[in-house]
C-alpha cells in the first residue's frame, strides 16, 4: 500500500512539474536603456554598472561616441557579451558594406533595424521599401554568419486585407535571410496579442524585449510612441507575462533583453530581473 501511495505522489509532483511554467531564457540588457547613463557617466561607468547587475548577454544600440573595436574591447574587459546590434534604416539602404563590416567587429550573432523610415502612418509603399531593404542586408549579412532582424513597433499594424502591414512585411522577407525581435510592448500598445503573433509565425521570432507597459495606458495606437515614464519594472504593468513566455519558449525564442526607457530605468532594472528569477505559473 506505502509502495503504491508514493507512486501516486511522485507522479502527482511531476504532472504539477509539468502544469507549471517557469521563465528559464538568459535574460540581457538593450544598453538603449542606459543611454543617459553613457551620456552623462561614460562607457567604462556605464557598462561597470551592467555587469552589477549580473547581466552577461547585451543588446546594443550604437557604441556612444568609440569606435566599434574600441567598444568591443570595453565589452570583453568586463566579460559582456554582445549578442545583438541595431543600426538605422538609413544605414542599410546606403551603407550597408560598412554596417556587416561594423557588425563583424563587434562579434555580433544578430544585427538589426528596429525602425523603418515613413510618414506619419506606415503605408503598403513603404512596407514594400522594407522588404526590398531588409532581404538585401539579410542576404548581406548571412555572407558574412550574420542573422538579420527586424524589431516591430507598433506602426506596422496598419490594417490591410484579411490582417495587417506586419503581415505584409513578415511574409515578404524571406525567412533564410530576415528573422525578427518581438518588442512585447509595441505589440501589446497597439492592441495586438504577443503569444498569438509568436504563435502565428513560430519560426521567425528569434529575439524579444521584455518591456512592461504601466497599467491604465490605454492600447490600440498605431503611432509607435509612448511616454518613456510607461515603462514599468517588469510585473508591475499590463503584460501577461506567463501567456508570453509559455509562447516565446515553444516557439524558440533564443535571446531575451530588458529594454526599459524610463528615466528610472537604472533602478527598475534590478527589480525587473528579481521578477524574472521568481516567475512561476
Amino acid at each position: 500500500m506505502k509502495t503504491i501511495l508514493s507512486l501516486f505522489l511522485v507522479l502527482a509532483t511531476a504532472a504539477s512539474a509539468l502544469a507549471d511554467g517557469a521563465f528559464t531564457g538568459t535574460t540581457g540588457l538593450q544598453l538603449y536603456s542606459l543611454r543617459n547613463q553613457f551620456k552623462l557617466r561614460g562607457v567604462p561607468w556605464t557598462l561597470d554598472r551592467v555587469k552589477s547587475f549580473g547581466i552577461t548577454e547585451v543588446e546594443l544600440a550604437g557604441t556612444y561616441n568609440l569606435s566599434p573595436e574600441e567598444f568591443k574591447k570595453e565589452l570583453d574587459q568586463r566579460g559582456l557579451i554582445p549578442v545583438s546590434g541595431h543600426f538605422p534604416y538609413g544605414r542599410l539602404k546606403t551603407d550597408l558594406d560598412k554596417v556587416v563590416s561594423e557588425a563583424k567587429t563587434l562579434g555580433l550573432k544578430y544585427a538589426g533595424c528596429a525602425w523603418i523610415d515613413h510618414k506619419e502612418s506606415f503605408d503598403e509603399a513603404e512596407c514594400q521599401d522594407a522588404i526590398a531593404t531588409f532581404n538585401k542586408a539579410g542576404e548581406a549579412l548571412a555572407a558574412a554568419g550574420i542573422t538579420f532582424f527586424y524589431h516591430c513597433h507598433g506602426y506596422e499594424f496598419e490594417k490591410h486585407a484579411d490582417g495587417t502591414l506586419m503581415d505584409v512585411l513578415i511574409k515578404g522577407t524571406k525567412p533564410e535571410f530576415v528573422s525578427y525581435e518581438m518588442d512585447v510592448l509595441w505589440v501589446i500598445f497597439p492592441g495586438q496579442d504577443p503569444a498569438a503573433l509568436l504563435e502565428k509565425y513560430p519560426t521567425r521570432w528569434k529575439l524579444m524585449h521584455l518591456k512592461d507597459l504601466k497599467k491604465g495606458v490605454a492600447t490600440g495606437s498605431l503611432s509607435g510612441g509612448t511616454d518613456v515614464k510607461n515603462d514599468v519594472t517588469l510585473g508591475t504593468g499590463q503584460m501577461n507575462w506567463p501567456s508570453i513566455f509559455t509562447a516565446a519558449q515553444k516557439v524558440g525564442v533564443k535571446h531575451f533583453f530588458i529594454e526599459d526607457e524610463s528615466p528610472t530605468s537604472e533602478d527598475q532594472i534590478p527589480n525587473s530581473l528579481s521578477f524574472l528569477k521568481n516567475l512561476k505559473w
